[in-house]
């Protein structure tokens, strides 16, 4: 179960980020390239070749099984590795700066509610003193710990 909460959780962050649609349309793309290769360059015959040449241009593997003989096989294959470079680059990138700002927001939200606390400090029970002064100890002892 931990791994379906693993992925609906980066669905959703891929989701908010507009990098899903991003992702989707990278996908649509190598499908476009490989269909142009497969009736356009003698070097690729079927679909399935064009999806597996695409995906080695994409990432820049260059296994050298398949190769595209025309000038038009080659122009599509410097989209798709342009293409593939960018997504390599962008994708990460968005993700982590949202992430980022998850974490300050969080941060600034428990800094705001442990700052109410302090300011009805002689109002809180004895209880809610002690855990005051535990997140407090946990603090101080995460803050050295870093």
């Amino acid at each position: 179960m931990p791994r379906m909460r693993a992925w609906k959780r980066c669905y959703r962050v891929l989701k908010r980020t507009g990098t899903l649609k991003i992702f989707i349309s990278f996908l649509l793309f190598l499908c476009a390239a490989a269909a142009l290769l497969a009736l356009c360059d003698p070097g690729i015959e079927t679909f399935g070749d064009g999806l597996w040449y695409c995906f080695v241009a994409a990432t820049t593997i260059g296994f050298g099984d398949l190769c595209v003989a025309t000038s038009i096989g080659r122009v599509i294959t410097a989209l798709v590795a342009a293409y593939g470079i960018l997504m390599t680059a962008m994708v990460p990138g968005v993700v982590v700066s949202y992430y980022m700002e998850y974490l300050k927001i969080r941060e600034k939200e428990t800094i705001s509610v442990f700052l109410e606390k302090l300011e009805r400090l002689p109002e809180l029970s004895p209880e809610e003193l002690e855990q005051l002064s535990q997140r407090v100890r946990e603090f101080e002892r995460d803050k050295f710990n870093k």
